[in-house]
């Protein structure tokens, strides 16, 4: 029988979705892993069936997977990901994100601010452990 004291550890394998990617902040690279210097970021929609690296206060479609060189990419849209914090970003466990900026860069995550009617709205997810704020363990 399993120890019933054994910590669990959040694993959610989760849904996926092909997009265009925006071309601009999102661009292929055929030298890059997984086709792109920003796989592993936080991504938004910027249009009809484009997304778009996320930007401060911005709704977070989920992590960006790959990129081909077709201009489509993967989306991890529901499920366990890691996302980046942003600078001097609040990453308060159990709550829900909105995008930031790391100085001027787009791509990672905060706390949505509560007192921010339009965030509230746009925000999802919940972080449930934020004590490597490269790699915030979120559940989408």
């Amino acid at each position: 029988m399993a120890d019933p004291r054994k910590v669990v550890v959040w694993s959610a394998v989760g849904d996926y979705v092909t997009v265009k990617a925006d071309g601009s902040t999102i661009v292929y690279s055929a030298t890059e892993p997984y086709g792109s210097t920003a796989v592993g970021k936080a991504v938004t929609p910027s249009a009809a069936d484009t997304v778009a690296l996320a930007g401060d206060g911005e709704p977070i479609l989920g992590q960006l997977e790959k990129v081909g060189p077709d201009g489509y990419c993967t989306v991890k849209w529901r499920g366990d990901v890691k996302l980046p914090g942003g600078t001097g970003a609040t990453l308060t466990l159990g709550s829900q994100i909105v995008g930031d900026l790391l100085g001027s860069d787009k791509g990672y995550i905060r706390s949505a601010a509560s007192g921010t009617a339009g965030e509230l709205i746009l925000c999802r997810g919940f972080i449930v452990n934020a004590a490597d704020t490269s790699a915030v363990d979120v559940l989408l």
